[in-house]
């Protein structure tokens, strides 16, 4: 990784797995870290082992609830000064029952994606004040699971866990290459890129929020993950290498049993997060949805 001296950083969901060593490696290479959290409590510890890891750490917390819109603008009004780097990397994962978010949106849908897509761009302003932006939004290999239906928003009938999963990944995708091409043709110097962690030792299983609201899973899993799949610090490797070198539009992931683990690069993408007009159609949705609206002007919205 390159020196990020001069950077100014924020990690959404940095308190913990991929997105606390994603943080760590970047307060390491010289960034200013911002953890934008739900409990504050939670990123403050996170915050503790990182200045005890990296000398001259420079991280701060900030509450962030992905599954409020309030929130999200409420974040970005206290923001001050150029942001280098947004990393979207915050989420949740099938919860066994269809849920909402506090403005009405399917959980995971408006968590991993309505407000990602929301904070990028109330954060936009502060973005493109900065030299060299750039985004990086994960992503997951379940996004195979999703497809065109993304559009519905993962209505309650006929609710199933794991395919709601993949549309909120395949929102991610898409978001993330409808970004690039709309920062392209603004002719703005922003980057945007994506990355998946293949299978890692993360709280995304065990997180009350996702399947961890079931019991066993939420005790057993932690014990489980520790021992089939690979840690969550080399989870967060496609995401470090997509925040610092990757190229504009780019997804990198583990290329090793069938992209779960093992060395980065390029990964595969879906024909669903492939389809340009899609990814329009759910930019315009997300819109409407959130009343974000992107002003490449860098006047704040």
């Amino acid at each position: 990784m390159p020196s990020l001296l001069g950077t100014t950083a924020v990690v959404t969901g940095g308190n913990s797995g991929i997105g606390y060593h994603t943080a760590l490696e970047l307060a390491r290479h010289g960034a200013t870290v911002t953890l934008a959290v739900r409990t504050p409590e939670k990123g403050e510890a996170a915050a503790a082992r990182i200045r005890e890891s990296a000398d001259d750490a420079r991280v701060r917390v900030a509450r962030l609830d992905l599954a409020s819109l309030d929130s999200v603008r409420a974040f970005a009004q206290e923001w001050e000064g150029p942001l280098g780097l947004l990393v979207n990397n915050a989420g949740l994962m099938s919860p066994p029952r269809h849920r909402q978010t506090r403005d009405g949106f399917e959980l995971q849908l408006g968590t991993n994606h309505l407000g990602h897509f929301a904070l990028t761009g109330v954060l936009l302003p502060a973005l493109l004040a900065a030299p060299a932006p750039r985004v990086v939004t994960v992503s997951s290999i379940a996004h195979h699971n999703g497809g065109p239906n993304v559009l519905d928003g993962n209505p309650p009938e006929g609710y199933n866990p794991s395919r709601t999963y993949g549309n909120s990944k395949l929102a991610n995708l898409l978001f993330a290459g409808e970004l690039q091409r709309r920062a392209a043709a603004a002719g703005a110097a922003l980057t945007s890129t994506a990355a998946h962690p293949g299978v890692s030792a993360t709280n995304l299983v065990p997180s009350q929020e996702g399947l961890g609201s079931i019991p066993g899973v939420r005790y057993l899993a932690p014990l489980v993950l520790r021992v089939l799949v690979q840690s969550s610090k080399a989870g967060a490797e496609p995401t470090l290498y997509a925040a610092t070198v990757a190229e504009p539009g780019s997804y990198t992931g583990p290329q090793g049993l069938r992209e779960t683990r093992g060395r980065i690069g390029p990964a595969r993408m879906s024909d669903a997060a492939k389809d340009e007009q899609l990814a329009a159609k759910l930019w315009a949705l997300s819109e409407d949805l959130t009343q974000v609206r992107y002003e490449w002007d860098a006047s704040r919205p």
